[in-house]
């Protein structure tokens, strides 16, 4: 009896001692992850208030400032896919330190970079390598967290699009203020020590147990034409088309229309992104206690409130009512991108997630790219005007939200 209690006693804590250390490494992984995510938001917001300084200096119209931010988003589209089937291949880790060495370097050279050519070259170059992290991230979830925990992980990651604007439109906005080459400096330094968070803590790959239909070989070309993928992926482009035309130009629409200095637009933005991070999480918990399982009608009716937001800023005349509509518009954009993107981890093999997301993602970064330098040209032809944007932006939403409607739930 007594060895049996010791026996007892003994594997019981064998896994109490397994449970500790599988904690250990998640908190570890998600704090870099988090971490890595924060720089890469502080990129794609801080690029939207650097170019009012870059395009006074070097007299850009906004044509041209929009190709520059456009042609990031190309470099990030062409490498999403393969950035994925790297991850599920060779490791999300090794990936991962690619993608920041990359953003790192290109960070560091933006900063000195002094022609519009250079910069449309560092910007697109800068895209390839922020394309191997999101897919990365994902897949390191998948391999790291039991199924019913995945989504919460995905959605507490991604509330560092806040943590990203907040740094971008606080410190960033400063630095541009001061002087923008100050600022790419910082960031290249931020993703230098991004890096080593993500050498030192992100442990190398251990799977999670696998069922025998997991193990099972599901090929690439089955992936990519996978239903839910493709809906997935044109629900995603036309979110981030709404996503990043919003967040490209608003900088400039809010300084432009309510005559404001650069500092005082950052400061809005980072009460905005604020908001960002608390919708990202709040979106987690909605998607997994209240919401699953009607993920449709939660993203359905945030692109229909969402449109009418959009068309509340053509109207808005008044600065308060123009943030109000703002922080809300946020908030819905916010959810709607969650959902899209942690729904691979309920309705997909974990063996497929990196290349689905990375396929996924794709949708995201084409409709990042299409954004800015398809509003910049419009916003040249309407003589300075942003009511056409956001009229093409209430539209895109709304069919966001009927794309989504065509997913199916089942496996």
């Amino acid at each position: 009896m007594s060895v049996s209690q010791g026996t007892i006693k003994e594997q019981s804590e064998a896994k109490l001692a397994v449970s500790k250390e599988k904690n250990t490494r998640g908190v570890m992984l998600t704090t870099a992850l988090m971490a890595g995510y924060s720089m890469i938001y502080m990129d794609k917001n801080m690029i939207s208030t650097a170019i009012i300084p870059i395009a006074e200096q070097f007299h850009l119209t906004t044509s041209q400032t929009g190709l520059i931010m456009s042609l990031f988003f190309l470099g990030y589209s062409l490498m999403q896919i393969p950035g994925g089937w790297l991850a599920d291949k060779i490791g999300y880790k090794k990936v991962l330190m690619l993608s920041l060495s990359l953003i790192t370097i290109f960070s560091f050279a933006f900063g000195f970079a002094g022609s519009l050519l250079m910069f449309i070259l560092i910007r697109f170059l800068a895209g390839i390598g922020h394309a191997g992290y999101p897919p990365s991230c994902s897949k390191g979830i998948a391999e790291n967290f039991p199924k019913k925990r995945r989504t919460f992980v995905q959605s507490l990651i991604l509330s560092t699009s806040g943590i990203g604007g907040i740094l971008a439109f606080v410190i960033g906005a400063r630095l541009i203020d001061l002087n923008w080459h100050y600022a790419y400096y910082a960031l290249g330094t931020m993703f230098a020590i991004s890096l080593l968070l993500v050498a030192f803590l992100v442990p190398n790959s251990h799977p999670t147990a696998k069922t025998k239909t997991e193990k099972k070989q599901v090929s690439f070309k089955s992936v990519i034409s996978n239903r839910n993928v493709i809906i997935l992926f044109v629900a995603m482009l036309l979110a981030n088309v709404a996503f990043y035309g919003n967040m490209s130009w608003l900088p400039t629409f809010l300084k432009t229309k309510f005559t404001l200095s650069i500092s005082t637009v950052g400061i809005i933005l980072a009460v905005n992104a604020i908001g960002g991070t608390l919708a990202s999480i709040f979106a987690g918990v909605l998607l997994t206690k209240y919401f699953a399982g009607k993920e449709k009608l939660l993203l359905m009716c945030c692109s229909v409130v969402s449109s009418l937001l959009f068309l509340g800023l053509v109207f808005s005349n008044t600065l308060a009512l123009s943030i109000a509509f703002l922080y809300v518009l946020t908030f819905l954009l916010t959810t709607i991108f969650v959902g899209i993107f942690s729904w691979p981890h309920k309705i997909l093999p974990e063996n497929v997630i990196g290349s689905s997301i990375g396929i996924v993602n794709t949708g995201g970064t084409l409709g990042g790219f299409i954004a800015p330098m398809a509003f910049g040209a419009l916003i040249s032809m309407a003589g300075g005007s942003f009511s056409i944007v956001f009229i093409t932006l209430a539209i895109a939403v709304v069919i966001c939200g009927l794309v989504i409607l065509n997913v199916k739930a089942e496996k």
